[in-house]
């Protein structure tokens, strides 16, 4: 019976302990039927055109379809299961199918041109002028006037690129699970931090198996990486962790061809001289060619300074072992780098961790948000997908105006990474309901022995991802595809990379770093030390990610994807990222076969991965 099926009517609660696989498919069957009802229905409207019968009534034709599809997505990407991901491989076309077909319907097009001449639509102000003309320029750019045979064809594309996509990001995470590596003498974990070598023996324990257990998990991997002596296991790990997916039967070198080809055709088929073009156009940037300047720009003002961080950490090696050692490798940077820093700071970020217990950051946080705009944050019931996630209310003046989820820990179920996700908007012409959103990292777990201890990095991470959950539940504007997060993609970074500021500030400190067996806040000296390392090795962070911002737009605005091979494309991305690099790079290095944000989604951050660098131009001077 319909009414059995948690997924066709999702309440602001949702029942995640309820929700099943073969619940998927048919809810999305039903969903796409009632819209597509509602948008002929619209078409059909006899007598005059109005904002509620035909722009309003758009809004509102794909709401439960957007929401069922958001909330199978979310739980396929943190609590996936072969059923699951069976059933949303099944289904996740069908969407796309749907989505793709929207401004493809000449009639549905017909009718909001004909509503933007009458009128009420002239006489629109504001948000609802703005959403009349974002409409109708979605439609246009999205293929609304194509011929029919275009049309079917970029319909075909549309549907492929989805498909192609999600392959993606499955491949990856099974990849990233399938590997580990089982130490079983200790005295090869010399220079291993206690914290990491208890996680490392809680993970053994977890799979019943002697020793101590590493995984490529941002936790574990970046603490290998940074501290461990044994440079033979640091190279091991970090080959696995830069040819995930680049082979056998998980292999993404010729998806990402076939992604590129797909996106290239698509941007062609609509006019573009690119993808990047394509997706820039209602950006910040615009075009591709500014976003590649700006980024241009950017190198070359960091790239003497790179240099001269490269000879540094080179020379200070040789001071340490003589002028004949080696030139470093890439899984040698991070731990060099971490020993200069504490040569030349005395500081170790591990001195911080007693400080940042993850239960105590999180109420720093919100007490922080509390502080900042007004409102308070309460632990709620709700269903949840995994007994470690926890819900929580946005309160102002009494009133509850959003609520949210929090799912801080690896596990093999869910992806890497750390992203917010917007469930439910609220927003309504009529009256102004709550938000739903959640988010999600994978930071240090607690161990048999101790709570969880944060790195600053980490804690960073949470700061920026509840900042962009800060921009969903907050949001005042009274229309759901433009509230929240519903910003050019360029400025979506701001909210989120303002909050990391109040990682460095000592009355925000305050709130929450304190030691987690003492109570003492974190005293002046260390807080000096951290504040001067702040900058440490700057040059190479950023050069880092305009590394990624490169290959993402060469890759999107240079290539002939026809004239592509897996071969030809991995040496290109190679080749882009070696002149970002620390240490020249490995022939089989594959780092772009795991970058989620390029390639796990139709589009998500392709062509747009300098969005970073330009939204913390904008965040360091609204802070």
């Amino acid at each position: 019976m319909a009414s059995e099926n948690p997924l066709l009517d999702i309440p602001f609660d949702i029942p995640f302990d309820h929700i099943r696989a073969e619940h998927v498919v048919p809810a999305v069957d039903a969903l796409i039927d009632d819209a597509q009802a509602r948008l002929d229905a619209i078409v059909a409207v006899d007598g005059p055109r109005t904002f509620a019968n035909t722009l309003g009534a758009l809004e509102e034709a794909t709401e439960k379809l957007g929401v069922m599809t958001t909330v199978v997505g979310h739980l396929e990407s943190v609590a996936t299961t072969p059923e699951l991901r069976e059933a949303y491989n099944e289904a996740i076309p069908k969407v796309s199918a749907f989505w793709s077909r929207i401004p493809l319907n000449s009639d549905l097009y017909a009718a909001l041109k004909a509503y933007a001449e009458t009128e009420d639509g002239k006489a629109l102000e504001g948000p609802q002028a703005r959403l009349l003309e974002k409409t109708l320029d979605e439609f246009r750019r999205h293929g609304a006037n194509l011929a029919d045979e275009e049309k079917e064809a970029l319909h075909a594309l549309d549907v492929e690129l989805t498909r192609k996509t999600t392959r993606f990001a499955q491949n990856l995470l099974d990849e990233t699970n399938a590997w580990d590596l089982v130490v079983t003498e200790e005295s090869k974990l010399a220079g291993l931090p206690p914290s990491a070598k208890a996680a490392a023996k809680q993970a053994a324990e977890d799979k019943e198996v002697e020793g101590w257990r590493f995984t490529l998990q941002a936790p574990s991997y970046i603490a290998v990486m940074t501290y461990l002596d044994d440079a033979a296991i640091r190279e091991q790990m970090w080959r696995a962790y830069n040819t995930r997916a680049s082979s056998g039967e998980r292999d993404n070198r010729g998806l990402i061809v076939e992604i590129l080809k797909l996106r290239r055709q698509k941007a062609k088929r609509l006019g573009y001289a690119d993808f990047a073009d394509f997706v820039l156009e209602d950006r910040m940037a615009k075009s591709g060619e500014k976003a590649m300047a700006f980024v241009d720009d950017l190198r070359a003002k960091t790239q003497a300074a790179f240099d001269r961080e490269k000879d540094e950490l080179l020379a200070f090696r040789r001071e340490l072992e003589g002028d004949d050692a080696p030139a470093l490798q890439p899984w040698d940077v991070a731990y060099y780098a971490e020993k200069l820093r504490q040569s030349r700071y005395a500081f170790d970020e591990e001195e911080l961790r007693p400080y940042f217990e993850v239960e105590r950051v999180l109420e720093g946080l919100f007490a922080l948000a509390g502080e900042l705009y007004g409102i308070e944050v309460k632990r709620r019931d709700a269903p949840a997908w995994d007994e470690d996630v926890r819900c929580y209310g946005v309160h102002d003046g009494g009133e509850m105006i959003a609520a949210f989820y929090v799912d801080l820990h690896p596990r093999e179920n869910k992806r890497g990474g750390a992203w917010m996700n917007a469930l439910i908007s609220g927003a309504s012409l009529d009256e102004m309901g709550p938000h739903l959103g959640l988010f999600c990292a994978n930071v240090t777990r607690p161990t048999k022995e101790g709570p969880a201890l944060l790195r600053h990095s980490e804690v960073e991470t949470l700061f920026h991802e509840f900042g962009h959950l800060l921009h969903h539940a907050l949001s005042e504007v009274p229309i759901q595809s433009l509230a929240g997060t519903n910003v050019a993609w360029d400025f979506v970074e701001l909210p989120s990379q303002i909050m990391e500021n109040f990682c460095w500030e000592r009355a925000s400190l305050d709130h929450f770093a304190r030691h987690h067996e003492t109570g003492e806040p974190i005293p002046e000296a260390l807080f000096a030390k951290m504040q001067k390392v702040r900058t440490y090795r700057a040059a190479t962070a950023q050069m880092r990610q305009l590394g990624f911002a490169t290959v993402d737009l060469r890759m999107h605005r240079e290539l002939d994807p026809e004239a592509l091979t897996p071969e030809s494309m991995l040496a290109f991305a190679r080749d882009v990222l070696d002149a970002h690099a620390s240490a020249p790079v490995p022939d089989d290095y594959a780092m772009i076969c795991g970058f989620n944000h390029l390639f796990a989604s139709p589009t998500g951050y392709a062509a747009g991965y300098y969005s970073y660098k330009w939204a913390e131009v904008l965040d360091a001077d609204a802070f």
